[in-house]
């Protein structure tokens, strides 16, 4: 059987038309803005970030950050039985199938490494290295991943696996198999060859490699005579034409196709003479022109074969021993550059600290996905939105069931996820905290993240703060979650990321691997380009949360600097982050929310150190008198001296401002954004008094969201009523670094001791779970220290890498402790 290249004219026009646009793009932004050898250092950056496992809520999934590009990914099961089958498959990453950890060992955006997946209920330790040569030809070059399987302890030696690799192509361009390497349905002898073009990409070519000469690769053997017509030492190949919206769902189309190919074995040899399992779940051995090619092979015991990509831009292509090479030294490079930039500090200077650490950096940026598609919105603008009148959440609920939501887009993003099972999309108020470990190991590819958040303003500031693109993405949401409304906001932490880029602009940080680091001319013009976008975001903040001081008589320094979260319910206010956070009952239009102001100063902070180093004065002087608003009205609207600490604040029976306190994560808010006076040491001391006390906040395993004397502490939905978080502590153990190493600071004795015994207890507590269950984890058990919620959640949990890499201020005798 022979699969010709079939010219397709139309196509190859519009290919080319489409290619020159882009570069005709690209060199006037380059000609009109960009000096040239800047031009050049960009793209070479663009061009190691095209391709990766951009596709995280899948186990393995590779695709560029092109839109309507190539799909490509795993999907592997155990086939020693019939039943069952079908619920061992795996594909997308699932909180709850027999999976005992799984993740990035070792991974570099840029570079590529490595994952291991221990899949306890298929019996198989399966193993993807993954490998970029970005300089391989004019575009994004080539990569390759190894895939390997292990039989695990306590199950057969020959435990039989079925593995298929698949390509897919969503838009305009070819993808077919080529070659005469195959006899009929017995299948491919050899290497699996498909060959395509595509907008973006040119041309190119994936190899799925045969068992090459001293394989030990083994297959099964047995004697029905179904194995005649299709050999399981050979490769299988089916070819698809599908609509381009169901090319995501690989495994509905898997089980569909096994279905019939099934049901013609059934007919030819009878449902008393069925062949084995692992000849019954082989797909039929039929190429062509498609868009969608599944490629299966069936393995006896432990495996490995190669997928290589080629650019057809390149004078050679991709080979297998450019894979191992690159895979030892990807490996090489990544722990050399980790020792120089993330190394755990005392206490936590021991192997097992670095490996851990090491992993949970690498699952971040191994989280990072590119999407694309439309989203759901509703901008009725229905005055019920505003929330203005008593009973407002009646009313807001009542318009959601009647207006009208509108589908917009496409538009893209690249993000990191918070956790590939449960969460695999873009959050607005996760990216900040995802970004503070990234931007010390690749500043630029952080800032190609925020920069790409921003694109996705709109006209007024919104950015919405979930962002669900396209029937992939909602198909992990639940429908009463998919719409955003532009009056909703979420904490704006891209702003403390941003604030600490231009931190190391001031300081000189001249890494040599960064463009905008060793370049001032590239930092300035990033900066010049997003500073309208984040005054933009600014304004449409401050104008859509706006809280009301003048009517309830409440003495400020400031009548503007009050602010409260739309989408306010009885039981949450989702937007701010803190869903179930106790909040003042009933919710009322008059009342204040302390971490919504201090979040704006937060902004407000930002962007004066940004018009700083733009030189534009008169807009420093304009952030600074807000900020100076902010830190007064802190004081005047929050602070309770009955509580001695900071409070939300409502309007009650009499129409008369009335703070609502519940000790926690709230009371800290101005403290832990910066805008609180350290040199308050009245105020400082009652906030590190809360912190440290045990029948307050403070636990063996890290600061708890709310208080042990609060009466709702534990109740309900506890998810913000006890449990400790990893983002919080981490802007706690900021804070008290700070002022550790204040020379002038009265409370430097007790922060310091607070800060090392923190941050021992934060990073022990997230290394024992994950001992203990593989995963880390969305939250800890403040009793306990166990794990709980969510699963895999490698996005701000992993900023305990940040904690372990901060200085270490305590004696000799922590260290031994541990």
């Amino acid at each position: 059987m022979v699969f010709p290249r079939r010219p397709q004219w139309l196509i190859q026009v519009l290919l080319a038309l489409l290619t020159f646009l882009s570069v005709l793009q690209t060199t006037i932004a380059a000609s009109a803005s960009t000096p040239e050898d800047l031009t050049a250092l960009e793209t070479a950056s663009n061009k190691s970030l095209l391709w990766g496992p951009y596709r995280p809520n899948l186990y393995f999934g590779i695709r560029p950050r092109i839109p309507k590009s190539l799909l490509l990914g795993l999907m592997w099961a155990r086939v020693d039985e019939y039943a069952g089958v079908q619920e061992n498959f795996r594909h997308t990453c699932e909180q709850h199938n027999s999976i005992h950890g799984y993740g990035w060992d070792t991974y570099d955006t840029r570079r590529g490494g490595e994952q291991t997946i221990h899949d306890e209920g298929n019996g198989i330790d399966l193993k993807t290295k993954f490998v970029k040569i970005p300089n391989a030809g004019d575009d994004g070059g080539h990569w390759g991943v190894r895939v390997s399987g292990t039989p695990r302890p306590g199950f057969p030696s020959d435990v039989k696996t079925n593995i298929l690799f698949y390509a897919a192509l969503e838009g305009l361009g070819r993808l077919e198999p080529v070659g005469d390497d195959v006899e009929e349905e017995k299948g491919w002898r050899g290497d699996v060859v498909i060959e395509g073009e595509a907008g973006g990409l040119g041309s190119f070519e994936i190899k799925v490699m045969g068992d090459e000469m001293g394989s030990s690769n083994n297959h099964p053997e047995h004697g029905h005579p179904s194995g005649e017509t299709r050999r399981l030492d050979r490769t299988f190949l089916k070819s698809f034409q599908l609509p381009a919206e169901a090319l995501w769902q690989n495994l509905p189309i898997l089980f569909a196709h096994l279905k019939s190919s099934i049901d013609k074995l059934m007919e030819e040899y009878g449902k008393d003479n069925l062949p084995p399992p692992e000849q019954l779940f082989v797909i039929e051995n039929e190429g062509g022109p498609g868009n969608m090619h599944l490629v299966q092979k069936v393995f006896e015991g432990a495996f490995e074969f190669d997928v290589l990509f080629s650019s057809g831009s390149a004078p050679e292509p991709m080979t297998s021993e450019q894979l191992t090479d690159g895979i030892k030294a990807n490996k090489k490079e990544f722990e050399n550059r980790f020792k120089s930039v993330l190394k755990p500090q005392a206490p936590f200077d021991k192997p097992k600290y670095q490996q851990f650490s090491e992993s949970l950096l690498s699952n971040l940026m191994g989280g990072i996905g590119y999407f694309y598609g439309d989203s759901k919105v509703d901008r009725s603008g229905a005055d019920e939105y505003l929330e203005e009148n008593e009973e407002f959440w009646t009313e807001t609920e009542e318009a959601r069931g009647k207006n009208e939501v509108s589908t917009e887009g496409p538009t893209e993003l690249f993000t990191s996820i918070p956790s590939r099972p449960f969460f695999p999309r873009g959050f607005l108020w996760d990216e900040g905290f995802h970004l503070m470990p990234i931007i010390d190991w690749d500043t630029d590819l952080t800032l190609d993240i925020i920069k790409s958040w921003f694109s996705l303003i709109d006209d007024d500031g919104w950015i919405a703060r979930e962002q669900i693109l396209g029937p992939e993405a909602r198909s992990k949401v639940p429908a009463e979650f998919q719409v955003q409304y532009p009056h909703y906001a979420n904490p704006p932490t891209l702003f403390i990321t941003l604030q600490a880029f231009v931190d190391k602009l001031r300081k000189g940080s001249s890494d040599s691997s960064s463009i905008y680091l060793s370049n001032p001319e590239a930092a300035t013009k990033y900066l010049r380009d997003l500073y309208p976008l984040l005054k933009r975001h600014y304004a449409w903040f401050r104008r859509t949360q706006a809280g009301d001081i003048k009517s309830y008589d409440r003495e400020a320094f400031s009548t503007k600097e009050g602010y409260r979260w739309r989408g306010r319910t009885p039981a949450h206010i989702l937007t701010s982050g803190l869903d179930d956070y106790p909040r003042a009952q009933p919710p009322h239009p008059g009342e204040l929310h302390v971490d919504a102001l201090s979040w704006v100063g937060t902004m407000a902070i930002a962007l004066k150190d940004i018009a700083s180093f733009l030189n534009e004065d008169d807009e420093v002087a304009e952030f600074a008198g807000h900020e100076t608003a902010i830190r007064r009205n802190v004081d005047d609207l929050h602070w309770a001296d009955e509580s001695g600490i900071y409070c939300d604040a409502t309007v009650d029976q009499y129409d008369e401002s009335a703070h609502v306190c519940h000790k926690g994560y709230i009371s800290l808010f101005p403290f832990l954004t910066g805008v609180m006076d350290l040199a308050d040491k009245e105020k400082v001391g009652k906030v590190l008094d809360l912190i440290g006390d045990d029948a307050e906040l403070w636990s063996e395993h890290g600061i708890r969201s709310l208080s042990r004397r609060d009466a709702l502490y534990g109740t309900g939905e506890n998810y913000w009523k006890s449990p400790v978080w990893v983002n919080m502590n981490y802007l706690v153990v900021v804070r008290l670094l700070d002022i550790a190493t204040s020379p002038t600071s009265p409370h430097k004795t007790r922060a310091t001791r607070l800060y090392t015994d923190l941050r021992k207890n934060l990073v022990n507590t997230v290394l024992k779970s994950w001992q203990d269950t593989g995963f880390a984890w969305e939250q800890y058990n403040p009793e306990t220290g166990e794990g709980q919620r969510t699963q895999h959640f490698t996005g701000w949990t992993s900023l305990v890498v940040k904690i372990m890499a901060m200085p270490d201020l305590s004696g000799a005798g922590v260290r031994d402790e541990l």
